[in-house]
């Protein structure tokens, strides 16, 4: 189902209810048990996570305490097929991605990924998230370096041992290649149309769980 095809069915209120129940779901989560340590300095390091629409996800970040940039955009595929059109074809290997710049004298690499299991995304849900459906709204960490690689795969592994989801944990680690930045009319999406029907439904959402689940992480805008 493709946004603008969701926004006017909530307008009508076919799916809204159902929809806004789904998105207002939070998971508490312990914190991770394999993490690197605050830096000493300040710095700045980059992770790129996908999880559903990069609409969501870029708006939790960009809310996270420590965090400098978030950008929507396309990896897991190649640069001539990094445009809308063609990844939400679900053929070009690409997912809605979200590239976050990030200070780790202030946050870590790990919280950073326990806001990403625990309020941005349900990392249960296979090649879909909510309404959307396909391969480019799988749930996915593209590593990096070595280090996230292992701080990613320690914390599913430790999530999926503890039972904290009914079902095991679906997001792929995966080495990234390359992060390609959508449209400009992509960025800060959630921010400029706080209005629109599928940002209440889905996002919105996400970004008051994050204040309320994560208090000192919050910061406001």
């Amino acid at each position: 189902m493709s946004r603008l095809v969701f926004s006017l069915l909530a307008i009508t209120g076919i799916i809204g209810t159902l929809a806004c129940n789904a998105a207002t779901a939070a998971v508490k989560i312990p914190d991770p048990a394999v993490d690197a340590p605050l830096a000493s300095a300040k710095g700045q390091q980059t992770m790129v996570v996908a999880g559903g629409c990069f609409w969501g996800i870029q708006a939790v970040f960009q809310h996270v305490k420590g965090v400098k940039k978030a950008t929507s955009g396309y990896a897991g595929g190649q640069a001539n097929t990094a445009h809308y059109e063609m990844v939400s074809t679900g053929r070009t290997g690409h997912a809605e991605s979200v590239q976050v710049i990030f200070d780790p004298s202030r946050i870590t690499y790990g919280q950073l990924l326990k806001v990403f299991f625990s309020v941005a995304h349900d990392p249960t849900e296979l090649n879909r998230q909510g309404p959307d459906t396909g391969t480019q709204y799988r749930s996915a960490i593209f590593y990096s370096d070595p280090d996230q690689q292992r701080i990613a795969k320690a914390y599913i592994d430790q999530l999926n041992q503890a039972g904290v989801f009914p079902v095991p944990i679906v997001t792929q680690v995966v080495p990234l290649t390359a992060f390609y930045p959508a449209e400009d009319y992509h960025q800060d999406y959630a921010t400029q149309h706080p209005d629109q029907p599928y940002i209440v439904i889905n996002d919105l959402p996400k970004v008051a769980n994050l204040r309320k689940e994560f208090p000192n992480l919050y910061v406001g805008k």
